[in-house]
């Protein structure tokens, strides 16, 4: 497995937030409001040392207690400002954050399922949930916890500075004489806990890469006993997992007793200072209450200075997942959807003209394929694994688009038609079955209200599966689990059968669609495969031969070239390639 590396790039990327800003527009007016909170603690925090400096050298200092008394009923009153305050603007950050990420992740699955089938081909499952789930939600922060909150630190450190400048140059200067250490300390915590969130997201990429496709593919593992291998495998990634977290823990178990350490040296000097000062007021005009009011000052300023490193680093690591899911979303590996034909009902003549295609740009797995289709007549296409028998169902359903040629349905090219108009009037049933861990009536119906159940049971007698459905726990409404776990692979592929044919399709695709079940299903799947091939134009993909007789026409397919076309009897009198496959599934009779 591939290991994801991704870099942190700069702290900030304007372009990203820039792009970020555009999902905020549907809320553009609490985002507003979300700022003038913001400004407003900011303005309200240094306000607090303010009114406890006038209280003590105003009224205390002077034993005014109705003075005294006021200015706590004022206080009172702004702290309980202050809270609302304060719980509006945690509440509304969170709330813009979860709104904004649910539209990203609606807008980023809307986009998945629209990317080409080339492009899943070629990037790991795990990566996407990664990309989906977990960066999604570190994206959440960067509204929570990151812009809203570093704006107001800069400000209330603003307007801190404004007040305590304003009130005594000489004890701002005492009190911020440790700052430059706390911003050299401050700048070596950021760059390497940005080093190290980089590492943890890297590792739990991986990690979700591994778990997912090792789960997924656990039958493999089993069969041919690689549990121990891949057990270790697992614990070197979930290793690396824990080395990168431990190593954020880490510099956070230093970064703050040391941040309070000189937080402390900065209060000491202000009270060594300070209280030289109260002693000679006379002369110094330092007064208790304004000492009091800077070392609150000072305690408050620290804070967010301390913060303000792990708020860039949310604010990186948001910025990091923001830049990989803006770059997924602009992945332009989509079937363009340009087409305008969108028939009621279509014949189901298919042609194949002069057709080139290559998963990959150098290498053509179709070479020249043209073949005509009449309506109601059925195809059979043969030939060995790598002939490029799948490829063309691909590119008849527009899973892939061709290199060069063309292929039309009724006359029609197919990037004419609308995609899920062109889709809906081929039926396809595959070799291997998917289904999703739900009742099989959503399994059939895959969510399409237009589909009742009288259709699905309706769809259900004609291939032969209504007995097996109704002797369920629930019937349609049976929960086949996850991959269809707790039905057999007979039951799975009559279950295929009826999805293709509740849609009622024109062309019905094939591929080896009776390989996976035993002889007594398979007689039963035949049957309705007749049935279902009635007046419909049929595509299939064989490997056993016999499943393939009565066909009208027969392609013999060798690494993406037409090599013989006829029916069963012509292609046997010509003792060519098909004439060798047919040989070597029968050498034990001939």
């Amino acid at each position: 497995m591939e290991k994801e590396k991704v870099n942190s790039g700069n702290i900030v990327d304007f372009n990203v937030l820039r792009r970020l800003m555009r999902f905020l527009k549907p809320y553009k007016g609490r985002f507003f409001f979300l700022i003038f909170l913001t400004v407003a603690l900011g303005i309200l925090a240094p306000v607090r040392p303010l009114l406890i400096q006038v209280t003590l050298d105003k009224h205390v200092a002077f034993g005014d207690y109705n003075g005294m008394v006021m200015m706590i009923v004022i206080l009172i009153g702004l702290l309980i400002l202050q809270a609302t305050v304060q719980y509006l603007h945690t509440y509304l950050s969170g709330w813009l954050g979860q709104y904004v990420i649910r539209d990203i992740r609606v807008q980023l699955y809307e986009h998945l399922v629209k990317l080409r089938l080339k492009f899943f081909d070629n990037t790991p499952i795990g990566r996407l949930v990664t990309r989906t789930i977990s960066d999604i939600e570190t994206l959440a922060d960067v509204f929570s916890q990151g812009l809203a909150a570093m704006m107001g630190d800069l400000l209330q450190l603003l307007f801190i500075l404004i007040i305590m400048f304003y009130s005594d140059w000489r004890l701002a200067l005492i009190s911020l004489s440790t700052l430059p250490i706390l911003l050299v300390s401050t700048y070596i915590f950021k760059e390497k806990i940005k080093v190290a969130f980089n590492d943890v997201r890297n590792a739990v990429s991986n990690l979700n890469s591994f778990v997912q496709e090792h789960i997924t593919g656990m039958s493999i593992v089993q069969i041919f006993g690689s549990e121990p291998r891949e057990y270790d495998k697992f614990k070197e990634i979930n290793r690396e997992h824990k080395r990168a977290n431990l190593k954020s823990v880490l510099y956070y178990s230093v970064y703050f007793p040391v941040a309070e350490i000189i937080s402390a040296a900065g209060i000491g000097l202000l009270v060594w200072y300070g209280a030289k000062g109260v002693l000679h007021e006379a002369i110094t005009g330092i007064t208790m209450g304004k000492l009091i009011a800077f070392i609150m000052y000072i305690q408050m300023f620290f804070r967010p200075i301390r913060m303000i490193a792990d708020r860039f680093n949310t604010l990186q690591l948001g910025i990091v997942s923001s830049s990989r899911i803006l770059k997924l979303l602009d992945n332009d590996e989509h079937i363009p959807n340009d087409g305008k034909y969108t028939p009621d009902h279509i014949d189901g003549a298919v042609e194949f003209d002069k057709v080139w295609f290559a998963y990959n740009e150098s290498e053509y797995v179709l070479k020249d394929i043209s073949f005509k289709v009449k309506p109601g007549e059925t195809l059979a296409l043969v030939g060995a694994t790598g002939a490029g028998k799948s490829s063309i169902i691909n590119l008849l359903n527009r899973f892939y688009d061709i290199n060069r040629g063309t292929i039309r349905v009724d006359g029609t090219d197919i990037s004419d038609f609308e995609l899920s108009s062109l889709r809906e009037k081929i039926g396809v049933v595959l070799q291997d079955v998917f289904l999703f861990s739900d009742t099989i009536f959503k399994n059939i119906s895959l969510g399409n209200d237009n589909i009742t159940k009288e259709q699905v049971m309706h769809a259900a007698e004609s291939v032969g599966a209504r007995k097996f459905i109704e002797r369920l726990p629930g019937g349609l409404e049976y929960n086949v689990m996850e991959r269809g776990s707790t039905l057999s692979v007979g039951q799975r592929q009559l279950i295929s059968f009826v999805r293709a044919m509740v849609y009622d399709p024109r062309i019905l695709v094939l591929d080896e669609a009776t390989s996976s079940v035993d002889t007594e299903t398979e007689e039963l799947i035949q049957q309705a495969i007749d049935k279902m091939m009635t007046n419909r134009t049929a595509i299939v993909i064989a490997h056993r031969l016999s499943t393939i007789q009565k066909a009208d026409k027969i392609i013999v397919l060798d690494k993406g070239e037409i090599m013989e076309v006829g029916t069963h009897e012509e292609l046997l009198s010509k003792n060519g390639y098909y004439t060798q496959l047919h040989k070597m599934q029968y050498k034990e009779i001939i």
